[in-house]
Formats: structure tokens, sequence, C-alpha cells
């Protein structure tokens, strides 16, 4: 007689064919010892939810002062008096004449307005793009991406339109334009953010504001606006390597 190791095959146990035979039976639960209780997905509480994806004081410092500054413009663009208003966005405005004349003032002073005030989607994007770029780079790095990104994308801009004037190519009109607004510093956050979130989370942000550009460039209703969107965009992409923090994999 042979003995055979039970947790072995033997050629009895073989199916037709030569194919292996069924598994054993797997083993019964052990009488006395409690199932493991079954995993259910936690529900986060909309607060909960609001503290992780909008501003707060103390996670995302700089978006939150920051949006309050323009919050208060906004609703003094709204409801203030009309002129007062319209004297204060032609002295806050980058137009090339303003930027030869005090640069620094206007560069800081056009990004306290938000171009369409209360209703318009360049404050949301705000309060959701630079909260979730702060929480992964620090309140630092997210201020100087957005200030890299208006100040390229407004020199960029207006600074062919004083060549195009002083050629004769252009009226001196040209150099008064209104220009404000906070878009250009939105759209390169947009751009360092999708290069922190993981697949296909950064492709699709990207994919959003690549969208958003190619419409500006279909309608061309601002030649500026719509040149000065992808260059920001741009300029927000080009600063990953420098905000990545290689010792953490990117975040969803």
């Amino acid at each position: 007689m042979t003995v055979v190791d039970p947790g072995e095959r033997t050629t009895e146990d073989a199916a037709p064919g030569g194919m292996p035979g069924p598994l054993p039976a797997q083993r019964e639960p052990v009488e006395g010892v409690p199932a493991p209780p079954p995993r259910t997905r936690r529900r986060i509480s909309p607060l909960a939810w609001a503290r992780r994806v909008l501003p707060t004081p103390t996670g995302t410092p700089f978006t939150f002062v920051y949006g309050l500054v323009l919050l208060g413009t906004a609703l003094y663009a709204d409801l203030g008096d009309e002129a007062t208003v319209n004297q204060l966005l032609r002295d806050s405005s980058t137009d090339a004449a303003h930027l030869a004349d005090q640069p620094l003032v206007v560069l800081v002073a056009s990004a306290l307005w938000v171009a369409g005030g209360l209703y318009s989607l360049y404050g949301l994007f705000f309060a959701l793009v630079l909260s979730a770029l702060e929480r992964r780079i620090g309140p630092a790095r997210a201020a100087g991406v957005f200030l890299l990104g208006h100040v390229l994308a407004t020199l960029a801009t207006e600074l062919p339109v004083a060549g195009a004037v002083a050629a004769g190519r252009l009226p001196e009109a040209s150099l008064h334009r209104l220009d404000y607004g906070i878009s250009f510093g939105v759209m390169a956050c947009i751009g360092a953010l999708s290069g922190l979130l993981r697949r296909p989370a950064g492709w699709t942000l990207l994919g959003f504001a690549a969208l958003m550009c190619a419409q500006d460039l279909i309608d061309f209703a601002d030649p500026l606006a719509s040149w000065g969107h992808p260059i920001a965009l741009l300029t927000g992409m080009a600063c990953g390597p420098f905000i990545r923090d290689t010792r953490h994999p990117p975040e969803a």
C-alpha cells in the first residue's frame, strides 16, 4: 500500500485527458471565531469635503487671504459707484502706457480685480485650483507660480503692442487699452497643478485648460487675452520640475 501525502495530487485525481482534477474543498470557518466585519466606505460629510476643496485660513493661508481680497473687490466692482470703479480699473490696468510708467504698481493692482466680478468663472477656478496647488507645494511656491504666470503673460502680450505702436503699425490708443484680472495667474496654476496630479486627473485638467485656450483663440474677442492664456498655461507647466517634491508621488 502506497502512502500519499494529503496535500499532493495523484494520477487518480486527474481528470480525463491528464488535466488536473477539482481543487480540494476550502477550509470551513472555525467555530467560535467571529468573521471579520464587512468593509464599509467612509462617507465624507459636506463640511469635511469643503475643508478639503475650498481655501481655509490654516490649510491654504495664501489662497484664503487673497481670495478674501478678490471677493471684496468683486463686490465693490458690482455694487460700488460705477464712475469710481471704472477709474480704479483704468488706474490698475497693465496697458503698455502704465507698464512703461509704473510697472510694479499696475502689475500688483491689476491682480486685485476679477474680470467679470462675482459672476466670473475665474473666481471659482481661483478658489479650487489655488487651494489644491497650495496644499501640495505650500503657500510660497503657489504664490510664486501665480505671480510668474501673471507677470510673464502680461509682458509677453503688452510689450509687442508697445513695439507695434512705436513702429506705426498700431494706433496710439492701443497703449491705453483696459487690461486687468487674475486669469493669467490662474491659468499658470492650472498648468502647474496638472503636473502634480496622477493620471488621468492631470491630463483631464490640462485638456480642459487647453480647450479653454483654444476657444479663446477661435473667438479672438480679446487678442491679448487670447494669446496670454496659453502663454500662462505653458509657464505653469514649465514650473513643474521646480515645484515637484520628488520624495512624494503625484497625488490624485
